[in-house]
């Protein structure tokens, strides 16, 4: 559009803007009767060919040409102007025309196509259009709908293409435009208010609650063509259907028995879900249903549906059959009948209890008052045995002893150590075990039954054991002297049996080897040794296990010297058997005389020792009389007085 003149500019300029206008258009029109045209127009626009029809499609204008295709094509002007469409979708301004040239490029040769498809046809996504392709549609190919055929009659006039079969446009978005309508016109043009796109057969929009007749309990679960049988044309009946009886759709399974109508005693919840109601009252037949029969369907017990045919009802029997215990009750007092332990209240828990087990062959007591029937009548279901074996614990109970006492005199009688009040303590005295094989004597006595009986591996489980191959002191006890007196263990006893630790030991205590005989080694005790204990001498040995024949032999190698070694001779031990004895220490055996080198003679021989041997000394701690030196000559003992003044 040319500028519009100021008011300021001088007549001469606007004339001269006008004339160059003007020779403007007289130039393009010679350029273009010069044979300079774009290319030649497809085969649909070739009415329009021509220098002088340029202006049908383009509007000439100095500083831009627009394009004038909804001028022709008012199909897709009426779209774009509703909105509704690809085109709508694609195109955001179609005032100017340039946005339609992006897909219909013209001027490019008679059997060039002017639609252009990007993406590819194959993927184009057909929510653009504003219809989507959902469920069964998604994969129906596109000249499936899109034909001549489906294109509404008021759309035909304004579509420019003339054959109908290569257009999308126009085809209607109704279901009734693809699909015939198999009720008629009967429900009205809007099948989605029932179906859907991926199920037609699955109704599941319809809403049967809004209809005269509301599906309610097991209804609901009916499928559609079970009540909407083919009708005449052998299309599906929908109205006209009669169901103001239940003896509309269903047979009366009781041949007319009941005046009552099917809904006095059933409802839609299920046929065999029976309402005791109305004129019917089972309470007052000679069989009222209480406890679990009240729960029972009708049918369960009237076979057929005949409640005129007389039934048996006096004992369980006649209804609960096959025998659940496979006639395990059948010899007993009564015989099976299940009210005997049972009631209608359940058939668990059973009523037989304790009180009525006291009266069989086995009461049940202490501890086996506690165990659960299922524990010992087993195995549970209807193979549950009620006659078990019971004369002996090991029926029920496993050997916890792995065969330990299988042999005479025990036999597996556990009832000779255990009772019915706990398998521990067990009731195995020591005045018991006085009859076996090992009697407990002496310190014996107080030992604890697990110091002897310990966890051994018996049979693959580590289990106390009480069977012991080697009943001697050594199949228990260690030998604490390293076999250094393995001769003495096997001398043969009086009995013929072996010494083992009784050759020296006893089992009234270990520290007082009462057996062991002293006379037989190489140092027997005589005189006061006989009453020294063991341990005096033997203290190592007591202690650690050491030998007893490491002690010392000598009287010196185990008694202190109380003379300080005044006796000692050559830097060795003074030799206390020189003057004692062991009979006793006191008097001692020295012979002056014989001993020393002062031998007593005269009145000497009745002085007493400590009238001369009186110097004592103390020698670490200790005052020992000490015998040397002790003077030798008269004067150092005896002074005469009468010469001391001369």
């Amino acid at each position: 559009m040319p500028d519009i003149p100021s008011m300021q500019e001088e007549p001469w300029i606007t004339s001269c803007r006008v004339v160059g206008a003007g020779w403007l258009v007289l130039l393009f029109v010679t350029i273009s009767a010069g044979q300079l045209s774009p290319g030649p127009l497809s085969r649909a626009h070739q009415s329009l060919n021509g220098v002088t029809q340029c202006t049908s499609c383009h509007t000439l204008r100095i500083v831009s040409a627009d394009l004038k295709c909804l001028d022709c094509h008012n199909e897709i002007a009426q779209r774009l102007g509703q909105k509704r469409g690809l085109h709508a979708t694609l195109v955001k301004n179609p005032s100017d025309g340039k946005e339609c040239a992006s897909c219909h490029s013209d001027h490019n040769g008679v059997d060039f196509n002017l639609i252009r498809w990007d993406p590819p046809r194959t993927s184009f996504d057909h929510r653009q259009t504003g219809y989507t392709l959902e469920g069964k549609h998604a994969g129906v190919a596109c000249e499936k709908c899109h034909t001549p055929a489906h294109i509404r009659p008021a759309d035909r006039p304004l579509i420019k293409i003339k054959d109908l079969s290569r257009t999308y446009l126009g085809t209607a978005q109704d279901c009734v435009t693809c699909h015939k309508d198999p009720h008629a016109g009967r429900l009205g043009a809007d099948c989605a208010q029932c179906h859907n796109f991926s199920d037609w057969k699955a109704a599941s929009g319809f809403d049967h609650s809004k209809t005269r007749y509301p599906l309610t309990g097991l209804h609901a679960q009916v499928a559609c063509e079970k009540c909407h049988t083919p009708g005449p044309r052998g299309k599906a009946r929908l109205t006209g259907l009669a169901f103001s009886s239940c003896k509309d759709c269903h047979q009366d399974p009781h041949r007319g028995s009941f005046a009552q109508t099917c809904e006095t005693c059933h409802s839609t919840s299920g046929w065999k879900g029976v309402r005791i109601s109305g004129s019917f009252d089972h309470s007052k037949t000679d069989f009222p249903l209480v406890g679990k029969h009240a729960a029972v369907g009708c049918v369960d017990c009237h076979d057929g549906s005949d409640f005129r045919k007389p039934m048996a009802h006096a004992r369980c029997m006649d209804c609960h059959t096959p025998d659940p215990h496979s006639g395990q009750f059948r010899q007993r007092a009564g015989g099976a009948e299940c009210a005997s332990c049972h009631n209608v209240e359940g058939f668990k828990p059973s009523t037989y209890g304790l009180k009525e087990h006291a009266s069989s062959a086995y009461p049940l007591e202490a501890k086996h008052a506690e165990v659960a029937c299922s524990e010992c009548h087993t195995p549970p279901g209807v193979a549950m045995k009620f006659k078990v074996a019971f004369s002996r614990c090991t029926d029920c109970h496993a050997d916890e002893h792995r065969g330990q006492f299988d042999s005479a005199p025990q036999q597996n009688r556990c009832e000779n150590c255990h009772d019915l009040h706990g398998f521990r303590p067990g009731r195995f005295t020591l005045t018991r075990h006085q009859e076996t094989r090992f009697a407990l004597e002496g310190a014996h006595r107080a030992v604890a039954c697990l110091d002897c009986h310990k966890p051994t591996l018996i049979a693959g489980a580590r289990i106390a054991q009480f069977h012991f191959p080697n009943q001697a002191c050594s199949g228990c006890h260690m030998d604490r002297h390293d076999g250094k007196y393995q001769a003495e263990m096997n001398r043969v006893l009086a009995d013929g049996t072996r010494a083992d630790c009784q050759a020296c030991h006893s089992v009234q205590t270990w520290l007082n080897p009462a057996g062991f005989d002293h006379s037989r080694t190489e140092f027997p005790l005589t005189g006061a040794h006989r009453s020294v204990t063991c341990t005096q001498c033997h203290t190592t040995s007591i202690a650690t296990g050491a030998s007893f024949g490491d002690a010392p032999k000598n009287c010196e190698g185990c008694h202190q010297d109380p003379h300080g070694d005044q006796f000692a001779s050559a830097g060795a031990a003074t030799t206390c058997a020189n003057c004692h004895a062991t009979a006793r220490w006191v008097p001692s055996s020295f012979d002056h005389d014989r001993d020393s080198s002062f031998p007593l003679a005269g009145a000497h021989q009745n002085v007493p020792c400590a009238s001369c041997h009186e110097l004592r000394r103390d020698v670490e701690g200790q005052s020992i009389l000490f015998y040397k030196p002790t003077p030798k000559a008269c004067a150092d003992c005896h002074a005469d007085q009468r010469f001391a003044s001369r």
